[in-house]
């Protein structure tokens, strides 16, 4: 009997779309042979399922099944593909295991520390790592810009401190930039992040861990025409 999958797309971000498209990439290459696929779109609060037909039904979140046709299929796979909230900040997570139900991705805890970026930082610095100088603000906190460019300096960059994709996030080189960076940041999240520019190669290598074993990805180097790895440079390939 085949596993039915629930690939899980969408999202309440901005990146929502971003992953509607990247999920219709996987959806693509699943082998249908070994899978039923039933893409879950999250968005606004609704957990949508929509059938070749176009007809659109409800996931129930009781017991993550489906009703089709009068049948009700139960789930047993989560796919996420969602950048951003709930599906990179644990929030998604933290429901399939309520659930039981297995899914790709890394734990509760892990995504909670690693999408909130000041708590990953806490988090490496604990661990003996250098990290770039900072300036946490929530809604209430009062900017000098003078007072933040004495502290981290110029250039300096300002970041939503969850999000993704680069969305709100501004390489600010002038004074006259700060505010607007911050405002545009906080459209983002609760929560913004000012840190010290760091000039230097940026180097990523990926560690997955499946089945039982550790698979080591090659290191790479990310190289853009902007500025920095923003929006244009991930996915438009500037």
């Amino acid at each position: 009997m085949k596993k039915k999958i629930a690939l899980i797309a969408g999202g309440d971000s901005s990146e929502w779309k971003i992953a509607l498209e990247g999920a219709a990439l996987i959806e693509q290459v699943l082998d249908t042979d070994k899978y039923d696929v039933y893409k879950i779109v999250l968005h606004d609060g609704r957990w949508t399922y929509t059938a070749p037909d176009g007809a659109t039904t409800e996931l129930d979140r009781n017991d993550f099944t489906l009703t089709l046709g009068g049948r009700r299929i139960r789930l047993e796979y989560a796919l996420i593909l969602i950048h951003g909230t709930p599906g990179e900040d644990g929030r998604l997570q933290g429901y399939l295991d309520m659930m039981r139900i297995p899914y790709s991705s890394c734990g509760f805890v892990t995504s909670v520390i690693t999408f909130d970026k000041a708590a990953c930082k806490r988090a490496l610095h604990g661990a003996g790592l250098n990290m770039a100088r900072e300036i946490l603000l929530d809604r209430h906190s009062q900017v000098d810009p003078d007072e933040v460019i004495g502290r981290l300096g110029l250039p300096l960059f300002v970041k939503p401190n969850a999000s993704g994709s680069s969305f709100g996030v501004t390489k600010v080189k002038t004074r006259e930039q700060l505010l607007p960076a911050v405002e545009a940041a906080f459209a983002e999240s609760n929560h913004v992040l000012m840190e010290e520019c760091i000039d230097g190669r940026e180097i990523s290598c990926g560690v997955m861990i499946a089945g039982g074993k550790e698979y080591l990805f090659p290191i790479t180097e990310l190289v853009c025409q902007s500025e920095f790895f923003d929006y244009k440079a991930k996915y438009q390939g500037f």
